[in-house]
């Protein structure tokens, strides 16, 4: 593992350098399920990850080690990673254990598991083998319209947090001028 996290710290530190990296508000980097040297790289350069989380049963366990390897990560390459939200995919509401799933992970993880949930879609699984996203292969279906749904409270995630790490600013820096005068 400490090789994992030594070339980690050189990937942070050179992604750090890029000259481009502040051209860009949003860069999303989209790993594989294993926790391997990819994903770490990942966690290292990244400010937030938005966890996709399939309502199965094994996906748990693979949330519990995720979260194990951010606070890691935290520890000792990216102190300020922050996990934006946890996203539930392939529901199926037919099936009890789907919906266990959702509720466990709404109870151990409350406000960041986002409100919309992604349901078990056709269309969705067959988007990409005609090579293309889902809300061009077909908007109307119920897959895309969640994508969408999504999407926007995302987007309202993101001004609360900005909203809210704005407001903490302002009192940080009355306290230091009121300190200093």
């Amino acid at each position: 593992m400490t090789v994992l996290f030594d070339s980690a710290a050189r990937f942070r530190r050179c992604a750090m350098r890029t000259p481009r990296a502040g051209d860009f508000s949003y860069v999303l980097i989209d790993c594989p399920p294993s926790l391997n040297l990819l994903t770490v790289n990942a966690l290292a350069a990244a400010d937030a990850i938005l966890v996709p989380l399939q309502c199965e049963f094994f996906a748990l366990e693979g949330l519990s080690q995720l979260l194990q390897t951010v606070e890691t990560v935290k520890s000792t390459l990216n102190p300020e990673l922050m996990i934006h939200g946890i996203v539930l995919t392939m529901h199926d509401a037919r099936n009890n254990l789907s919906n266990q799933v959702v509720a466990d992970v709404r109870a151990n993880s409350k406000q960041k598991v986002y409100d919309t949930v992604i349901p078990r879609n056709v269309r969705v699984s067959e988007a990409p083998s005609y090579g293309k996203p889902v809300l061009v292969y077909d908007l109307k279906c119920v897959g895309s319209e969640a994508y969408l749904r999504l999407a926007t409270e995302i987007i309202q995630r993101e001004k609360e947090l900005i909203a809210t790490s704005l407001q903490a600013d302002r009192v940080i820096d009355s306290h230091q001028q009121h300190g200093a005068a």
